[in-house]
């Protein structure tokens, strides 16, 4: 997505379909009249991945009282996504973005540094989107420890 089309706060979020960890289509639209927050992550089971997924996965029902869902999006696999939602007893939707749709909608492959070898990655980000389709928050380059919470408390004073 160009610069000129990138997502910003105050803007619409684009029609966006994508498989779910079940197999199933999940139509970004079909979420409208309700608080959404789409967390974009590196990698399934990884260290920092479990953690932030388990930090959402507790407040989950905190978010529900406040008529907001939460979608988890990496370039893993839907077979992946439901592996790791099972082994972690994870409430939501795990989209598998495969092709970098959504990834790429929201700008969040960045070249990273690991052990000094230079590689495209998913930068860790969270974007809450309002009811009516429009981005209201985001951030990027999440540090996990706390994140989840700091959401939820964003979101109840939105």
């Amino acid at each position: 997505m160009s610069e000129k089309h990138r997502i910003t706060i105050g803007t619409r979020i684009p029609s966006l379909k994508g498989v779910t960890d079940d197999g199933n289509l999940l139509e970004l639209d079909k979420l409208a009249g309700q608080w959404i927050v789409i967390y974009f992550y590196p990698r399934d089971a990884t260290p920092g991945c479990t953690t932030e997924a388990g930090e959402f996965r507790d407040l989950y029902a905190k978010f529900r009282k406040r008529n907001c869902e939460i979608l988890g999006v990496s370039r893993d696999t839907a077979a992946s996504h439901a592996r790791f939602r099972q082994k972690q007893v994870l409430p939501f939707r795990w989209i598998a973005d495969t092709d970098e749709t959504w990834c790429k909608a929201f700008d969040v492959i960045h070249e990273k540094v690991l052990y000094g070898k230079r590689h495209l990655g998913v930068v860790r980000s969270t974007f809450l989107i309002d009811p009516d389709g429009t981005l209201h928050t985001e951030w990027r380059g999440v540090k996990v420890a706390g994140h989840a919470a700091a959401v939820l408390a964003h979101l109840a004073a939105a």
